[in-house]
């Protein structure tokens, strides 16, 4: 039996998942997580992803027919595709694989418009979707909230309280938020320790909450269209307190996988099943790049205030950074390989 694999890559690295190709919605067999180095490109934790998924499918004496790599940008398509050298591989435009693994769980409204709010590490991307057409209405992407930030914020926290720990500790004891209501984290060094709580970590991401609230808002107003409904994807919409906040906030029906950052692998799963030969090259539709704008719902309380600055502040390295990824994504070799783009239908 052969097998496909499906990657989704983004600004933190790629996430890979292994899976029989007559079976793409059952569990996998194998999946795995690459983290981007400092130093290293976005196309490298992808390509180290594929390679450790080949290896795990030679341990099973299983061939991998398909394989689909999603991405963000078409800065990243490219890297891809010029990096795949004889990879035989199909580039989807992130939304594409999204609507696509949606509407196989039966989560996507038949009609209207959906809205995919997409919170990543580096940041929120927001595609309007027709539901009929798969049209795009309209992308936008903003780096002044993302998954960074929130870590930043936590660590921050965690400082006042007398404890430093290192980015990863910090960013797995935000993780652990999402199931577990009380935390304690420990100074390895001094041995001091602090008590968060979920609704500690509310408090610190409420106003970056609050904030891209506004965004959908803008976003809607300028398309025109009110969706449906609102995916919920990426890593960081896993935590319940923000996923209440935004039900509060927006009063949209909410479109929520257990495994929300999963979803973009799931989707080039599926298609991956559906193009195990690709050789076409096609163009991808993406977003601008849009800072949101100021929220009209009315004043923020102090501690909001404070928090959407300290948002702002600590991801304006993360901003910087993304663009001069964008800038120095290029390409590794003169060879065509055998790839195939693939993007949503403009809106005409």
């Amino acid at each position: 039996m052969v097998l496909v694999l499906g990657v989704s890559a983004g600004a933190a690295g790629a996430r890979a998942m292994l899976t029989h190709s007559d079976q793409p919605h059952l569990p996998p067999i194998d999946r795995c997580k690459v983290l981007r180095r400092r130093s290293g490109s976005m196309e490298e934790a992808v390509f180290e992803a594929i390679r450790l998924m080949r290896k795990s499918a030679a341990k099973r004496d299983e061939f991998i027919t398909g394989i689909a790599v999603t991405t963000r940008s078409s800065s990243h398509a490219e890297a891809v595709r010029t990096t795949a050298g004889r990879n035989r591989l199909t580039v989807i435009d992130e939304p594409v694989a999204q609507l696509r693994y949606l509407r196989f769980t039966g989560r996507l409204p038949t009609e209207g418009s959906v809205l995919l709010y997409d919170l990543g590490a580096s940041g929120l991307t927001l595609t309007q979707i027709d539901c009929r057409t798969d049209a795009v209405l309209a992308s936008k992407r903003s780096t002044v909230l993302g998954g960074d930030g929130h870590d930043a914020l936590l660590r921050w926290l965690l400082t006042r309280g007398g404890v430093t720990v290192d980015l990863n500790t910090t960013r797995r004891s935000k993780e652990a938020l999402a199931s577990e209501r009380v935390l304690t984290v420990c100074d390895p060094i001094s041995g001091q320790r602090a008590v968060i709580t979920r609704s500690d970590f509310a408090d610190l991401v409420e106003a970056g909450i609050h904030h891209s609230a506004s965004f959908v808002r803008h976003m809607v107003e300028e398309t025109g269209i009110h969706p449906d409904g609102m995916a919920l994807l990426g890593g960081c919409t896993r935590n319940k307190s923000i996923r209440d906040e935004l039900e509060q906030q927006l009063e949209l029906p909410m479109i929520y996988d257990p495994e929300p950052e999963f979803v973009s692998t799931r989707g080039a799963v599926l298609l991956a099943a559906e193009r195990p030969s690709a050789r076409r090259v096609r163009s991808v539709r993406t977003g601008p790049v849009v800072t949101p704008t100021e929220s009209n719902d009315g004043p923020v309380s102090r501690k909001k205030l404070v928090a959407a600055v300290a948002v702002t502040a600590t991801l304006g390295g993360t901003i910087v950074g993304a663009l001069a990824m964008d800038r120095d994504t290029g390409g590794h070799g003169d060879s065509k390989p055998s790839v195939e783009v693939v993007g949503p239908p403009k809106h005409g």
